[in-house]
């Protein structure tokens, strides 16, 4: 479990400090708030502060994941076949044969 910012005190803590520290709370507690069991008692008083930080840990969850998956990319296969037509193209205007016409 991470450190406490100083001069924060669960016991005594408000919903306005508890919004002020959120920020510096979620970095030392890496963006796991809501399973840190020193809060449980403060979360049970404010069920608002338990939904912002659900809310928050699921945008930061989120944000992640799209840089968790990698991007899907074309096989080689693909590339090669573009590359491929696209120098056919330019080989059939070149000799001046007409493109077959679309159906």
């Amino acid at each position: 479990m991470s450190e406490l910012p100083l001069n924060l005190n669960i016991d005594t803590l408000t919903v306005p400090e508890f919004k002020e520290y959120l920020p510096e709370l979620t970095a030392a507690g890496g963006g796991k708030i809501s399973e840190d069991a020193r809060f449980a008692k403060f979360f049970a008083e404010h069920p608002e502060c338990i939904d912002l930080v659900r809310d928050l840990e699921a945008i930061a969850d989120a944000a992640r994941s799209l840089f968790d998956t990698p991007a899907h990319e074309p096989a080689d296969s693909v590339w090669s076949n573009i590359a491929s037509k696209l120098k056919q193209g330019v080989t059939d205007e070149e000799s001046g044969t007409p493109e077959p016409e679309a159906s």
